[in-house]
């Protein structure tokens, strides 16, 4: 069994409110039976891959939304939606890297400085985290005695610090990944709203641009509504409400697009 499959089975007994699946996922058998996950490359980015998914949708549909209640043609819906898809989606990727690449250097940087201050007064280190054990309700013998047992490693000493001290946890994730998920998430997702354009372009259908504008409204608000609900493998909330969620808000944003189309129509001559 790994171990995210353990936890799977306690987060479910948790929402359930089951105390003997509880117990079945923490028995000392179940725990050691858990090997070690550390996860594809891909499951790793799962968040940026549906928080990227998501912004594409709502800019993109956004910008339809907004051609839509001005009444421009389709072409020019077309071309202000691929510069919004290909602009904002770079944006969003460049974004991802520089948050991830920042966040990775500043965790490297504090860990040379606890390292450093270890290797050159371990008594100091070990009375902040008793202090900050006490904080926590250990009496200070139960603390000094934990303090102690990390202090016999440095390296496990320096992460204790790490977590406890500064509340900070290594990323192993890369940086160039993370930019690459979330672009190809963005750019892949934002086509959906300009689908229904793109096929009337390519093969003529003649579909109005009140009908396009439907079924672009259709399809957006379903995948709105399935990756608001796919955000249950990084929250575990109800997958519906989140779904819903996402819906709401993507219609909010499309909404007040739309409108404001409508409102600046004239300029359009």
């Amino acid at each position: 069994m790994r171990i995210s499959k353990r936890l799977d089975e306690a987060r479910d007994a948790y929402a359930q409110k089951n105390l003997s699946a509880s117990r079945k996922a923490h028995e000392e058998k179940t725990i050691e039976a858990a090997t070690e996950e550390h996860g594809s490359e891909s499951s790793q980015f799962i968040g940026n891959m549906v928080y990227g998914g998501l912004d594409g949708i709502i800019s993109v549909f956004a910008v339809v939304s907004g051609v839509a209640g001005a009444n421009l043609t389709s072409g020019i819906l077309l071309i202000l939606g691929a510069a919004n898809l290909l602009g904002d989606g770079i944006s969003m990727g460049i974004g991802a890297y520089l948050s991830m690449k920042s966040e990775k250097e500043y965790y490297k940087k504090e860990r040379e400085r606890e390292s450093w201050e270890t290797e050159n007064y371990l008594e100091g280190e070990k009375n902040e985290m008793i202090a900050i054990y006490k904080k926590r309700g250990y009496s200070e013998q139960d603390a000094e005695k934990l303090v102690e047992i990390h202090a016999r490693d440095q390296e496990r000493f320096v992460d204790e610090m790490m977590v406890n001290e500064l509340g900070m946890m290594q990323d192993d994730r890369k940086p160039s990944n993370a930019a690459l998920m979330t672009f190809g998430s963005f750019v892949l997702f934002g086509l959906l709203p300009l689908l229904v354009y793109m096929v009337d372009s390519i093969f003529h259908t003649n579909l109005s641009m009140s009908s396009m504008f439907l079924y672009s409204i259709l399809l957006s608000g379903l995948s709105l509504f399935g990756l608001g609900a796919a955000k249950y493998f990084i929250t575990k909330r109800n997958p519906f409400m989140s779904g819903l969620e996402m819906l709401v808000v993507g219609g909010l944003a499309a909404a007040v697009s739309y409108f404001i189309g409508v409102l600046l129509k004239p300029l359009a001559g």
